[in-house]
């Protein structure tokens, strides 16, 4: 099984005097979650964006818990079906939880204030992306205080041992933001990203959606939607979610399709000024 293989690394970092951690993202678990929430003590566990400039998700994003003991049977469930990539394991110097969270807060947003999106440290298959393309001298600003981590990476579970951990600054070009990523992969970034956003802008009328369609579904849509438009700046995909949300029957007009003759950049600026915002600043 290969939950044992876990278990042994959980063993060993622990007779070698570590803390345990499990990140996880409570999206698909919240189960787990609020079972390791109602039986923790509250010096035993954080929520990562509590406190950070998205603190209205700290419910909904990753929770960081210590584990008392290799043989947790609260996380059976987890180790047993590694494949609904709940997050990953980690080993930290017995007291490192706050530095730990610290880090990866500041590590969180990711590009241009105007139009930042979340880097989701917390999903196994980003981590393991990272880990795997990541120079060994890269390792430490990445990861920080962690010592030694456990993922799975889609086919079996990897570890990977931090060979400086300590507290370091953001890098200005940090390597773990120029990593490839494979298009199921980014889709599925893009989606929760997506779903996040309306959530916490535009909640009423998500929720009225929900209960016509189904809103992973109808995210893909639109994304896919930008993508054969050629409209790949987060404003461009902002506007089209949120247009497409608040159109009648989620139907836009048919003025909204590329012409033959329009670049992207020309027919967003054409359907931009059309839906009322009028003309933008370009240099078209």
């Amino acid at each position: 099984m290969t939950d044992l293989f876990v278990r042994r690394w959980m063993t060993d970092q622990q007779r070698a005097g570590y803390s345990l951690c499990l990140i996880l993202d409570p999206e698909h678990e919240n189960d787990i979650c609020q079972s390791l929430l109602n039986a923790s003590p509250i010096e035993q566990y954080l929520s990562v964006y509590e406190g950070t400039a998205i603190t209205d998700l700290a419910n909904a994003g990753p929770f960081i818990f210590t584990l008392d003991q290799p043989g947790d049977r609260r996380i059976d469930g987890l180790l047993e079906h590694p494949q609904r990539n709940w997050g990953w394991l980690a080993s930290l110097p017995k007291g490192d939880l706050p530095n730990l969270a610290k880090h990866w807060r500041e590590r969180l947003l990711i590009g241009p204030r105007a139009h930042q999106a979340l880097y989701r440290f917390h999903d196994n298959r980003v981590l393991a992306r990272a880990l795997e393309q990541l120079p060994a001298d890269a390792l430490p600003a990445y990861l920080g205080p962690v010592i030694s981590v456990c993922c799975w990476d889609g086919a079996g579970w990897k570890i990977t041992d931090n060979p400086a951990p300590g507290t370091y600054p953001v890098p200005n070009e940090p390597l773990w933001l120029r990593t490839s990523t494979c298009a199921w992969q980014a889709m599925q970034i893009r989606l929760i990203n997506a779903h996040r956003y309306l959530l916490a802008e535009h909640v009423k009328a998500y929720a009225d959606l929900a209960g016509q369609h189904d809103p992973d579904a109808w995210i893909r849509d639109r994304l896919t939607q930008a993508d054969a438009w050629g409209w790949h700046a987060p404003e461009q995909v902002e506007f089209l979610l949120v247009q497409s949300l608040q159109a009648p029957a989620y139907t836009l007009e048919a003025y909204w399709q590329a012409r033959a003759d329009e670049t992207p950049a020309r027919h967003f600026e054409r359907v931009y000024s059309l839906q009322g915002f009028g003309k933008r600043q370009t240099s078209l």
